[in-house]
């Protein structure tokens, strides 16, 4: 199965992009952090998306804040995939961050899901992945399925709920 990059601006972001990392590690999918920077390591950045293929990547995740370069970095670098996630990190709640990776120049995509979307982002990047790999597939949509009962089953708890709380 092919790896997936995880890529933050910042060790600081470590904590909002957990949830990626603990999602994919559930789902058995191999992947690799690293902390590089749109701005100060640009080089490495460049170099690091441009080689993602060759070195096994399947998709690149990139959680950056505030001007939240590093998704579109990675997207002018390469041909895979890239998920950005936008951090909530600046005085503007993450929407800074938003607007600077949805908002991509034509022909540079660069899949976003919502502000400190993390465990998304790693969905995401399982599905992708998914179209090749049956097995995964199967584990998306038993969880999924999990996820279904579990609102079925709130779902019938809720009509006792009500009752309890007009008791009060």
């Amino acid at each position: 199965m092919k790896k997936v990059a995880v890529v933050m601006g910042s060790d600081s972001d470590l904590k909002a992009v957990m949830p990626a990392i603990k999602e994919l590690k559930a789902l058995s999918i191999p992947f690799e952090a690293h902390i590089m920077s749109a701005h100060r390591t640009a080089d490495a950045a460049s170099s690091f998306a441009k080689n993602a293929r060759e070195n096994g990547f399947g998709v690149i995740i990139a959680a950056a804040g505030k001007a939240a370069h590093l998704a579109g970095a990675m997207a002018a670098n390469t041909t895979l995939p890239v998920i950005g996630i936008p951090l909530k990190s600046s005085a503007l709640d993450g929407m800074d961050a938003l607007l600077s990776t949805v908002q991509m120049p034509s022909g540079l995509p660069v899949a976003t899901v919502a502000i400190d979307g993390a465990k998304n982002a790693a969905l995401l990047a399982a599905q992708i992945l998914a179209v090749y790999e049956s097995d995964l597939a199967t584990m998306l949509y038993l969880k999924r399925e999990e996820m279904k009962e579990e609102v079925l089953k709130k779902d019938k708890a809720l009509a006792e709920k009500i009752e309890e709380k007009l008791k009060d």
